[in-house]
């Protein structure tokens, strides 16, 4: 039994289809509970797409740093163990900040350049990480571009692109979990 969670944990290839289904369940589960008194939409997508993203990149960024840890506990760790437990950590912190950031925003107003600087810090990093992680770093920046519209049609196209892009993602992690291959595999690196 521990085996089987261990090799779970370790599979890369599970952790992006769960991440976005638990960004989609709790999207889903705000959208319905959050509604503002002014009914203003604004108001109601913000927290949304924020946490969407927060939760997608907090729960990829927890799942490697678990993975780190039992691979190393397993003593099949390739790499240093410092290096992955802190591209985990650039991840993972700014993605938990951007999720409480944006659970406070359905309460309260949260100053733009806020969320602003949390979804630029974690798509930055991503690019960071490498280009190939761009699909993953998009609804970063539609989410900055969504902070600073002036018009309702720019708004609701930035939505549609936003949906457009992580509904290829969740589609995109659904050929990859069912590859059963590695990233590196599955992009023909290895």
């Amino acid at each position: 039994m521990i085996d089987t969670l261990m090799l779970l944990i370790i599979d890369e290839s599970k952790w992006l289809t769960a991440s976005l289904s638990l960004a989609v369940l709790l999207s889903i589960v705000i959208f319905a509970w959050h509604r503002p008194a002014d009914q203003n939409w604004r108001r109601r997508i913000t927290p949304i797409i924020n946490l969407f993203f927060s939760v997608t990149i907090g729960t990829m960024a927890f799942g490697h740093l678990l993975a780190v840890t039992v691979k190393n506990h397993l003593g099949t760790l390739d790499g240093s163990l410092l290096l992955l437990y802190l591209l985990g950590a650039i991840l993972f912190l700014p993605a938990v900040t951007l999720g409480r950031y944006s659970l406070k925003l359905l309460r309260e107003k949260v100053p733009s350049r806020t969320l602003i600087a949390l979804n630029t810090t974690l798509a930055v990093a991503l690019l960071a990480m490498g280009l190939h992680n761009f699909p993953l770093a998009l609804p970063g920046f539609l989410n900055i571009g969504y902070q600073i519209h002036k018009r309702r049609s720019i708004g609701w196209a930035l939505l549609g692109i936003c949906a457009v892009v992580n509904i290829g993602l969740f589609i995109g992690s659904l050929v990859f979990l069912a590859s059963g291959q590695s990233f590196e595999q599955f992009q023909g690196i290895d």
